[in-house]
């Protein structure tokens, strides 16, 4: 055995030549000593855990998630046929060389290691949490009068801390996952607003672009949340309404409405929970579009089915929103709302996937049966 001329410890083995080994002993405190893990992680990993830039997330009950600020990754255990010595650095406490055989010392045999595996955050409870609490028209009564009414003891809200504790996403994913919501943190605590208390805001919103004659694609957000304030809104609340209608106009102060969110609003409200002739939704439909904006059947993708009832076609509300965020529970409600889907209809459902190393071949292979009746029809996906 050719013997390292390095000191003992770990120093010893990892300054072995090629072809070269070193003799090996039990450490004093040989043991299982089940606190100390092997974590394999990829350089850039390496780096945000030893500058502090990661964070376990989970509830007790969970598996815990390792998270840094724009990913999140499984833990995963991964077992090894062969066998793992761990030895200790010569300066670490208890260390004992034996300088007359050079041998190095074993504190611990691991069995395998700790794999971090890039993972979809966990957003459905965010939605479930907000959806408990929204934010309506007698909390903007109190909001107006500064009058605190006690009405918050008896609602569960939560803070960014809280979320973050709950959650398992990075800081930019839940982020994200709180933009698709539309919430807002009102005195510090994340909440979506009513949908008919926005119904209300927005309606003012139209009808002051009206009565000033302003351009839905040119609007000064200063001159349009100071006149929603005048109607007795809430200037967040004001705000927030223009940025989940609209948007900036880059490159000026300036913002414009968005006719699809707006649009697509106003279906909902039409559609509520009831199928209906596509005719007469049609026409419900654009009897609620404020003049200037054009309805479109396509803005409803995602949102909307069609199904025919003998020589009628009827519509009825589907939304994304609705549905869970894991493909293998989202492709399961697909396919009990309806065993064949056309890909047409089936795309927009899929649309906001994002699976970390699979793509949406790799999803639709993985949860899907493909099937043509001839080359050139299109193809029909049902259940694998």
């Amino acid at each position: 055995m050719e013997e390292s001329g390095s000191s003992g410890g770990a120093e010893a083995v990892i300054n072995l030549g090629l072809g070269s080994s070193v003799p090996i002993s039990y450490h004093p405190c040989f043991g299982p000593h089940d606190n100390l893990l092997l974590l394999e992680a990829d350089d850039n990993l390496v780096s945000d855990i030893f500058n502090g830039r990661v964070t376990l997330r989970g509830l007790p009950d969970e598996d815990a998630v390792l998270c840094t600020k724009s990913k999140t990754y499984a833990i995963k255990f991964v077992g090894n046929s062969n066998s793992m010595f761990l030895i200790p650095p010569s300066n670490s406490p208890g260390f004992i060389q034996d300088d007359a055989h050079g041998k190095v010392s074993v504190i611990k045999l691991a069995p395998g290691n700790m794999e971090l595996v890039e993972v979809s955050p966990k957003l459905d409870k965010l939605k479930q949490l907000l959806l408990e609490s929204p934010f309506g028209p007698g909390e903007v009564d109190a909001m107006m009068d500064d009058d605190d009414d006690g009405s918050e003891k008896n609602r569960v809200l939560y803070t960014w801390s809280d979320l973050v504790n709950i959650i398992q996403a990075s800081d930019e994913e839940l982020l994200k996952g709180l933009e698709s919501l539309s919430a807002i943190e009102i005195d510090g605590y994340w909440r979506v607003i009513d949908e008919s208390y926005l119904d209300m805001i927005l309606r003012m919103l139209l009808n002051n672009c009206v009565l000033n004659s302003w351009s839905f694609d040119d609007l000064d957000k200063e001159e349009v949340v100071s006149s929603l304030v005048a109607d007795e809104f809430p200037t967040q609340l004001a705000g927030h309404c223009l940025r989940v209608f609209g948007s900036e106009v880059k490159g000026t102060n300036k913002w414009k409405l968005e006719p699809r969110l707006v649009c697509l609003h106003f279906a909902r409200q039409v559609l509520r929970e009831e199928k209906m002739r596509v005719e007469r939704f049609m026409e419900e439909w654009k009897k609620k579009i404020p003049e200037g904006m054009e309805e479109k059947f396509e803005m409803l993708e995602g949102e909307v089915l069609t199904e025919r009832i003998g020589i009628e076609t009827r519509v009825y509300t589907f939304s994304v929103r609705s549905l869970p965020s894991t493909p293998a529970e989202r492709f399961a409600v697909l396919f009990k709302h309806r065993p064949k889907w056309e890909w047409k209809d089936l795309e927009p459902y899929l649309r906001d996937l994002q699976v970390p190393r699979l793509s949406m071949e790799g999803l639709l292979l993985k949860y899907t049966r493909r099937a043509q009746s001839r080359p050139d029809a299109e193809p029909i996906f049902s259940a694998r």
